[in-house]
């Protein structure tokens, strides 16, 4: 063998080592977050956690941003320098939500936080042979996990943004999935693939779209972002659901694209406490009911009524409209949606 031809070959042996070593590391870094999210108690069905066993994160998040305003930092995992090919890693499988696509400095999809899609995963409480829509593609993660237990055929996947939802596709086929995935206005569902056992929303709403109930089978499910928690619905056929709100909070990109996370308007500005304004569960209460109470209202109620928790609230979608709830849907503390 020549000069030039060992060079060559040591040259090639040396690329497919660090090609081994950085899928050992990958692989190392997904089992050690499925590890974690199973610890922390968010993958107790042996279903979902072969789901997340099976679809490595990485694979869907070539690419994430760091920072704000003008100091985003894009970290990608094929980066020459090994540093920030490493800081990539650790973001990956770090459980928390990944800005994956700007638009003038400003978010508008990312990859949601792993343990809060277990959590929204299990709730949504499918069945096998169910028929599930997920309004907004994201980066194709969800889908993954949705078509790995249920089977690709049984998948729908939608939004608005045609690169988002062709990046997505090409990221579903690096594991051989191909569920149906549309581009398109989710508020107004994917009436061509209904009806639908479930409906899993990952964008947050301002109102409960009338068109998903009529796409729904009776019974169904729709899970969905509302305010700063996560509503369960039941549909009872295309004119009425109603459901609670799950304990757990959510913070999502709104729906179709726009970028400002919900937040109780001026709520400061009306002088009250500081620790109030910021604890959570208020905020949540804030935001349900901006446009309706006045934040003072809301606060005296929310004290009154003992500091409620998200599950005490709840949602009624009609024909005649849409309202939020404290307790109980005929009971006095009732508020239009969306005012």
């Amino acid at each position: 063998m020549g000069a030039h031809a060992a060079r060559s070959a040591r040259s090639a042996g040396g690329h497919r080592a660090a090609h081994a070593e950085a899928r050992d590391l990958r692989d190392a870094a997904h089992a050690a977050q499925v590890r974690e999210l199973t610890a922390a108690g968010v993958l107790d069905d042996p279903a979902w956690r072969a789901a997340f066993e099976a679809v490595p994160r990485h694979l869907f998040v070539p690419y994430f941003f760091t920072g704000r305003g003008a100091g985003h930092e894009r970290l990608w995992g094929e980066d020459p320098d090994p540093a920030h090919r490493a800081r990539w890693l650790r973001g990956v499988y770090t459980d928390a939500p990944l800005p994956t696509r700007l638009r003038d400095g400003e978010l508008v999809s990312s990859s949601s936080q792993p343990s809060l899609m277990a959590k929204m995963l299990e709730a949504l409480d499918v069945r096998d042979g169910d028929d599930v829509l997920e309004i907004g593609t994201g980066t194709g993660y969800t889908a993954a996990l949705l078509s790995h237990r249920l089977g690709e055929e049984h998948v729908t996947t939608i939004d608005l943004d045609e690169e988002i939802t062709e990046s997505a596709r090409a990221h579903l086929a690096l594991l051989g999935h191909r569920p149906t995935v549309v581009t398109g206005d989710g508020a107004r569902g994917c009436p061509s693939r209904a009806p639908f056992d479930r409906i899993l929303v990952t964008c947050t709403l301002p109102l409960v779209p009338h068109a998903w109930l009529g796409q729904c089978r009776p019974g169904a499910r729709i899970l969905a972002p509302l305010s700063t928690g996560l509503i369960a619905l039941t549909v009872r056929d295309a004119d009425f659901a109603e459901g609670r709100f799950l304990h757990t909070p959510a913070y999502f990109v709104p729906l179709r694209g726009a970028t400002a996370s919900p937040t109780a308007p001026g709520a400061a500005s009306y002088g009250l406490p500081y620790e109030l304004v910021e604890n959570e569960r208020f905020q949540f209460m804030l935001v349900l009911t901006a446009g309706v109470l006045h934040p003072r209202e809301a606060l005296d109620l929310w004290r009154g009524e003992g500091r409620p928790g998200r599950e005490r609230f709840g949602v009624t979608v009609s024909a005649e409209g849409q309202w939020s709830w404290l307790d109980d849907p005929q009971g006095p503390y009732v508020w239009p949606l969306g005012e």
